[in-house]
């Protein structure tokens, strides 16, 4: 019998968490509003900054990548490092049996993604992107008067997401090998949505900016489908945008007021009608969400979401790279974890 090291609730899901970054800080807060889940582990490949996170979250244990997924207390791991780093992160915590929650971009490239998919599937492991939009209450809300059709079959999509960054070719945004660069940290977002009420694309035609070290600094993607519908996205790190996303149909349309990849408004235009505006409020950050739903599916016995399922994001992946081929930018995956 395996004896779980004890936690202050017995019957709740052990997360530990991998890397102790901005994001990282940002998602272990709104473990605050889950119930049913608690952080027990934080690794790092630097230990010291994992007892640090440790302490000022007030998390029992703390080590290296190793011991994190060594921890039999640990039930999933929440991968939180630069892209490079999330594909043998992913591996390793599934071959310790760990499900898994990989942030956004899923890996850096396409082979590294369909090869954490394929393990997963192989080895019956829970494995989910953390696209947190899909989960938000407004999200929710939106799909089902889609589904519902109430704007009618859903034609096309616009969606951008702009943030203007002094380029810095020593920050990790603009770090080709740290998977800096506007597709992976903002183009994820507007593909993600597009995919998600379109699907996958018949073709790609990437146009984009590069930065003097080679970085994607801006790129505008159309996904064309071949029945005629299509998607128009940008991202930049070059100048901010309004951050909105908006759905066509044959019957009206659904914005997403910005920013669209956390949003709290959606405006239903249904034809001849008058606009209807909706509101609905995330717990916590909005990240509560994501943690319910990978809870919802351990508890169900489920290997993968069917909100946020590992063909979607392998669909997002396949956008990505083909625009970062017309880009002339060669992403790479980094073996280099002392996992």
């Amino acid at each position: 019998m395996r004896h779980l090291p004890e936690r202050a609730d017995p019957m709740s899901v052990g997360w530990g968490i991998a890397a102790t970054g901005k994001m990282a800080e940002a998602f272990v807060g709104d473990f605050d509003h889950v119930d049913g889940a608690e952080v027990v582990a934080v690794g790092s490949r630097r230990p010291a900054s994992a007892q640090a996170f440790a302490e000022t979250h007030g998390i029992a244990r703390h080590g290296t990548y190793h011991d994190l997924l060594a921890d039999p207390g640990v039930d999933v791991v929440y991968i939180a490092t630069p892209h490079p780093q999330h594909r043998a992160l992913a591996l390793a915590a599934i071959d310790a049996g760990k499900a898994v929650l990989v942030e956004k971009a899923f890996t850096a490239t396409l082979a590294g993604a369909q090869e954490v998919v394929a393990r997963a599937r192989h080895q019956h492991v829970f494995a989910m992107e953390a696209m947190w939009t899909r989960f938000q209450p407004v999200m929710v809300t939106a799909r089902e008067l889609i589904a519902a059709g109430e704007i009618g079959d859903p034609l096309m999509v616009q969606a951008d997401l702009g943030a203007f960054r002094a380029f810095d070719p020593s920050d990790r945004l603009f770090d080709p090998a740290l998977g800096g660069g506007a597709v992976l940290d903002l183009g994820v977002y507007v593909i993600s949505v597009a995919q998600h009420f379109l699907g996958d694309p018949d073709r790609v035609t990437a146009t984009g900016r590069r930065f003097a070290n080679g970085a994607d600094a801006s790129v505008n993607i159309l996904m064309s489908y071949d029945d005629g519908r299509s998607a128009s996205v940008i991202a930049s790190l070059e100048g901010a945008s309004g951050g909105r996303a908006t759905v066509l149909g044959t019957g009206g349309s659904i914005e997403f007021a910005p920013r669209f990849h956390h949003p709290t408004t959606i405006i239903v235009r249904r034809n001849g009608q008058s606009d209807e505006e909706i509101t609905a409020q995330p717990r916590g950050r909005g990240y509560a969400h994501e943690i319910d739903e990978v809870n919802r599916c351990l508890a169900a016995g489920l290997t993968e979401s069917d909100v946020m399922p590992l063909d979607d994001t392998l669909g997002v992946q396949r956008v990505m790279q083909d625009a970062l081929e017309q880009l002339g930018v060669t992403p790479s995956e980094d073996d280099d974890v002392d996992v």
